[in-house]
């Protein structure tokens, strides 16, 4: 994909794009499953570990080996079928006439049903002859679908996340297992003025990290803090934000969270999941801004435990000072956020990934039992 392709590849992600669109075109989504599915059977592929590329769930069908995936984070169908899902900070319609409770009933009773951004994927099934895609949620998840995440931060245990099976909606051969969290640590060095800018003495730091975002969020975050009285480390990644630096305010590009986080007070982040376990990981209260659904479950879930607050974006302006005031002023954030650190301190979340994709893969069938005949 050339880079115009690739931005608007993005924005027509879940969540972002519109959902009469599945992402790829039809003539890229058929040249990446073909491509992909001869690549696994040249090479004896027998199960593809795969993150965010959905065409996988095409050609891992094609050339007959499983499909493991971690991207789904906890948004997965025994979060919605135990109504934990929240209501999202930015849903808009008939749900939020509702009452939390009965609006989350609502979303979880229709999430299988929704065919939102699957038309492609269905297509280009069809004319391969291959297992489609029965839903939106069924695109965030392979036979083997891992959850980095621990049970103790989600609501439900081991037990019970193993045990789900697949209804209406989803690919019966679907499977769910915890690993604890996976996130990433960036072999990049901290710049020098943001080690000098991390030294400094006297007022709290806070870390803002929209490393998924459009600039003008990064923005509108950085001006409602102005008042708060903190300094404020902005990882500005690919966008051109120099001019927002001041004597309070450092900007630098691409930067490891995971060595920064340790020095931070507070982190601002989009709610990803990687952002808010590199927070946790470091005992460190986080405010998430989430832009889709699933930063909006990740967010809801560490609040629940205290280690986290929820904003919707229209509200940054104004209200993020006074909750980074009051975050900032409030130990028990940071006391829960050392307890999530805790948990995630006792488990192995890379070790534990490892260990299921390999007793998947000594598991399988050269064949998913999914496969529809005739298609190997």
């Amino acid at each position: 994909m050339s880079a115009g392709r690739s931005a608007a590849f993005v924005g027509s992600g879940l969540g972002l794009g519109p959902p009469d669109q599945s992402m790829y075109t039809d003539d890229e989504l058929r040249a990446y499953v073909l491509a992909e599915a001869e690549y696994f059977r040249e090479h004896g592929i027998t199960v593809a570990v795969s993150g965010f590329t959905l065409t996988t769930l095409l050609s891992t069908r094609l050339a007959g080996v499983g499909l493991v995936t971690e991207h789904a984070g906890s948004w997965v169908p025994p979060v919605f079928e135990r109504g934990l899902l929240p209501v999202p900070t930015t849903l808009h319609g008939p749900p939020r006439l509702f009452p939390g409770p009965i609006a989350r009933r609502l979303v979880a009773r229709r999430l299988p049903s929704l065919r939102y951004y699957c038309g492609g994927f269905d297509r280009i099934a069809a004319e391969l002859g291959v297992e489609p895609v029965p839903s939106m949620p069924a695109l965030l998840l392979g036979d083997l679908t891992l959850i980095p995440e621990v049970p103790e931060v989600v609501g439900i245990t081991a037990e019970q996340m193993a045990a789900w099976r697949p209804g209406r909606g989803y690919r019966p051969s679907t499977t769910l297992r915890y690993t604890g969290p996976l996130f990433a640590h960036l072999d990049v060095p901290i710049p020098e003025p943001v080690v000098r800018f991390l030294a400094e003495p006297g007022r709290p730091m806070v870390y803002v990290a929209l490393t998924s975002t459009p600039p003008d969020l990064v923005r509108s975050v950085v001006g409602a803090l102005a008042d708060a009285d903190v300094r404020v480390l902005v990882a500005a990644t690919v966008h051109d934000l120099a001019d927002l630096a001041s004597e309070r305010v450092m900007v630098a590009p691409v930067l490891p969270s995971h060595r920064i986080m340790p020095r931070a007070d507070l982190a601002i982040v989009t709610a990803g999941q990687g952002s808010l376990q590199t927070a946790m990981a470091a005992g460190v209260p986080a405010i998430g801004i989430p832009l889709q659904l699933e930063q909006d479950l990740n967010v809801a879930l560490l609040e629940r435990l205290g280690a986290a607050r929820r904003l919707a974006p229209a509200a940054v302006t104004g209200g993020l000072g006074a909750l980074t005031r009051r975050m900032l002023g409030d130990e028990r954030h940071r006391v829960a956020a050392r307890r999530v650190q805790a948990l995630y301190d006792a488990v192995d979340g890379p070790g534990a990934a490892a260990d299921a994709i390999l007793q998947f893969a000594a598991g399988r069938d050269p064949r998913p039992a999914s496969t529809p005949e005739g298609t190997r």
